[in-house]
């Protein structure tokens, strides 16, 4: 099981990144993907809830990616200088830290190409 993180446009459409990126989870586009797109494996969910509250990493769906970028960077700062495991799948603040560096990636990506436009956080 795994969360499926994309940014949405405010009118339900997919965001499409001018360039390819190379972000990866638990699934992956070989060779980059210009979807605003992440596959977080569930195994991190205890480590979600802990840093962001009941709701894990669903507290940023449906909330504009700017509002969420400062909620995701203090759960980042929260896990220190934990260090991304070589098992993508293990459960550590690494790993987690890991996903959450990536959706902030996404989120200035996506602000980057369309600066103007009203962008949300999808999921599942």
């Amino acid at each position: 099981m795994s969360y499926d993180i994309n940014i949405m446009r405010h009118d339900g459409t997919a965001v499409r990144l001018r360039k390819r990126h190379n972000c990866a989870g638990g699934t992956y586009a070989l060779g980059g993907t210009r979807e605003a797109w992440l596959n977080v494996t569930y195994n991190y969910s205890a480590i979600f809830d802990r840093l962001l509250g009941e709701d894990g990493i669903r507290t940023i769906y449906g909330m504009n990616i700017k509002q969420a970028r400062p909620i995701l960077e203090a759960a980042i700062a929260k896990l220190g200088d934990a260090k991304p495991d070589a098992d993508y799948w293990k459960v550590c603040d690494g790993n987690a830290k890991k996903a959450l560096q990536d959706l902030v990636e996404l989120t200035d990506l996506a602000i980057a190409n369309y600066p103007d436009d009203e962008m949300l956080w999808d999921g599942d």
